[in-house]
């Protein structure tokens, strides 16, 4: 290293703290050339691109930036400019690389494709939130970037997570959230899980009684919709397309033929008596027409739904005991891989051959498995027989909110430090083993009853999205104590990104009065629209509709917080709402018993206090990811802690209820009490 490289390096140190264990972003980035100062982010007024396919990009850059775009050749000293490289570059930078270089000349990001761009993006806007400061009175103040080239590509060519969609609805707001938080954190692929059933010891033994879910709405088969919540056809068309912009690809999953009683409980004939009402009788001649016809109505047609490059079939779980069952249950394997072929898509299911035994061949040639359990699916063997496999192993990287097994939570630091995706449970494959295609986590909702919400999920599957991040795109990056300590830092500054704030960290109320029937975030608009002007030095903004159609700052506040009022109690009738937002609702009056109490969910949870008109007293709510706790004028009326569920009528075995609530920010109720000095803060 020559003597300019070291002073360079050393004034990168200097000004911004940057040491060897410490990030830039997340994923961190694979290579970086420092150079000497910095230059001011609000000098940079206009995104501009060189190439049309490039224009998405560069529209979702302004909204975040707060700046206007423009296509032109090239780029100035206060542009952005996004432009695409020549093909001889591919190799160096493959399909999802960048080189980000930010001077007092400008910044420029250069890719080879639309996707390598976008990826380049998000480390700019990382930096651009990471590099803020604060003045004395604690209000950020525009920051300083650092001169440098970086140059950037994923280890593993597929980033994502599972999420769980059957056994609990999330609304197409959240999925929209999550798109733009993945793609944040350069992750590429949600796979949904559209359908699946509770366990029957939940509901009296009773398959019957079991919850079931098919999330799709249906034509073919009327009827077979949830009730309770799920998605259109042209909803998914354009989550589908709008995620694809968002370098984001969606992997529809429809789990058969176990953990199926939602078709069974639509079409009873299909339950095997041998097996159990969740799985489809394989011995039965309707069951594959009848996942054909589901499969046509989803996969095919001149307006397909699923117009996403793969299809997941599950493949789930289903019984070994016996072993001309197995055989039909592969040759079902190789009719569905076949079929999504037919489709010009890619198969993807979960890994189960090992499990079922047999001699009927399943080809590896175009399938892709999820490994997720090593006596399910031998990842050597799999590995031997050629199959391209995703690596998502249960023990580390499930997580079942609640449930008193697999992770709550899943260990971050241990992930930071021991696994990647060459680890498939308890056996190590090369670093980017060309039949690795990458790692995914899953979060599983097995406990339908258990009162886990939107938020409390989301609060799970952000510090999860990150660690996974990290280690597929930088897998073999310094995994220390202090690194672990340094990355963890960044990750509780970067959050859900520029556009979302999906679990409400960044709202703040202070100290305002509440009228009936009006908006509660005043001041949190003012705060946004003072940072916006910080951040770009312009109020302008992209005429783009497809990202601030996206965009999605949802007015609640998130764990751990507290909300604090006066309040002048007057005769309030059943279900007065005190405030509420598009994910919940808190009652002065619930609509049962008139008590302080509030809804999200599909859930009802109520104190045991009441107000008494006349009375003038301080309420103060303290929320976290165990529950929510009631004071009023100081004094604890009542902790909201886990409550207590049975699986069966005989009570011996429980799970926990989770008493959460992420608070609303939204709109006021029509309540007749005085509301003064309202505050929401963490």
């Amino acid at each position: 290293m020559n003597r300019k490289t070291i002073l360079s390096a050393l004034l990168f140190v200097l000004c911004f703290g940057r040491v060897a264990a410490q990030p830039l972003c997340i994923p961190d980035v694979q290579e970086i050339k420092p150079a000497q100062g910095t230059v001011e982010a609000a000098k940079f007024t206009t995104v501009a691109f060189d190439n049309a396919s490039l224009q998405n990009v560069a529209e979702y850059l302004g909204k975040a930036w707060g700046i206007p775009t423009a296509q032109q050749k090239k780029g100035t000293d206060t542009s952005i400019f996004l432009s695409l490289l020549p093909q001889k570059e591919a190799k160096k930078l493959g399909d999802e690389g960048y080189r980000l270089t930010i001077s007092p000349k400008g910044i420029t990001i250069q890719a080879i494709t639309a996707k390598g761009a976008l990826w380049g993006t998000q480390t700019l806007l990382q930096l651009n939130q990471t590099y803020f400061t604060k003045n004395e009175a604690g209000v950020r103040t525009r920051g300083f970037l650092p001169c440098g080239t970086i140059t950037d590509k994923p280890d593993y060519p597929m980033r994502g997570m599972m999420l769980d969609v059957g056994r609990k609805f999330f609304p197409m707001s959240y999925l929209y959230s999550l798109v733009n938080i993945l793609s944040y954190y350069k992750m590429n692929t949600l796979q949904l899980h559209l359908n699946d059933n509770g366990f029957k010891d939940q509901y009296n033994d009773s398959w019957d009684e079991a919850y079931a879910a098919f999330r799709m709405e249906s034509d073919v088969f009327p009827g077979l919709t949830a009730i309770d919540g799920s998605y259109s056809k042209q909803e998914m068309r354009d989550f589908i397309r709008y995620a694809e912009t968002m370098g984001v690809e969606i992997i529809p999953e429809f789990d058969a033929p176990a953990h199926s009683l939602a078709f069974t409980h639509y079409r009873p004939s299909l339950a095997s008596e041998e097996f159990g009402a969740d799985h489809l009788d394989l011995r039965n001649p309707e069951v594959i027409p009848f996942l054909d016809s589901l499969y046509a109505e989803f996969l095919g047609g001149p307006d397909p739904v699923f117009t996403c490059p793969r299809f997941h079939i599950g493949t789930d779980e289903y019984s070994n005991k016996d072993s001309a069952i197995c055989e039909r249950f592969r040759e079902l394997i190789v009719h569905l891989c076949n079929t999504v072929k037919s489709y010009g898509k890619q198969p993807v299911f979960w890994g189960s051959l090992t499990h079922a035994k047999g001699v009927t061949p399943v080809p590896s040639d175009g399938v892709l498995m999820s490994l997720w359990y090593n006596g399910y699916a031998d990842p050597v063997e799999m590995h031997k027989q050629g199959f391209h496999m995703i690596s998502i192993p249960d023990a580390f990287i499930y997580i079942v909110p609640a449930a008193g097994y697999y992770n709550d939570y899943l260990n971050t630091k241990w992930l930071f430090q021991h696994w990647n995706p060459s680890l498939i449970r308890n056996k190590r494959f090369d670093h980017q083993d060309p039949l690795i295609d990458g790692g995914m986590f899953a979060l599983w909702n097995d406990f339908i009853k258990n009162g886990i919400s939107v938020g409390d999920s989301h609060d799970r599957i952000l510090p999860a999205m990150q660690v996974i991040s990290e280690k597929c795109w930088n897998a073999l990056r310094d995994s220390t104590d202090a690194a672990f300590d340094e990355w963890q830092t960044l990750a509780k500054k970067l959050e859900d990104g520029p556009l979302t704030d999906e679990i409400g960290r960044k709202s703040m109320v202070n100290h305002i009065d509440l009228k009936p029937k009006s908006t509660i975030y005043s001041e949190e608009r003012r705060v946004k629209s003072e940072e916006s002007k910080l951040q770009s030095g312009t109020t302008g903004y992209s005429n783009s509709s497809l990202f601030t159609l996206h965009s999605s700052l949802i007015h609640q506040i998130g764990y751990p917080y507290i909300v604090e009022f006066t309040i002048d109690w007057a005769d309030e009738k059943p279900g007065t709402v005190l405030c509420t937002s598009e994910r919940s609702t808190f009652y002065l009056s619930d609509p049962i018993k008139g008590m302080l109490g509030f809804s999200r969910d599909g859930y009802l949870f109520t104190f045991k206090y009441k107000g008494k008109p006349g009375k003038r007293e301080t309420i103060q709510l303290k929320g976290d990811n165990k529950g929510i706790s009631l004071y009023a004028d100081g004094k604890l009326v009542e902790n909201l802690k886990p409550d207590t569920g049975h699986r069966t009528d005989s009570k011996k075995s429980t799970y926990k209820i989770m008493r959460t609530l992420v608070f609303p920010l939204q709109e006021t109720g029509d309540f007749r009490s005085k509301i003064t000095n309202f505050s929401a803060w963490r």
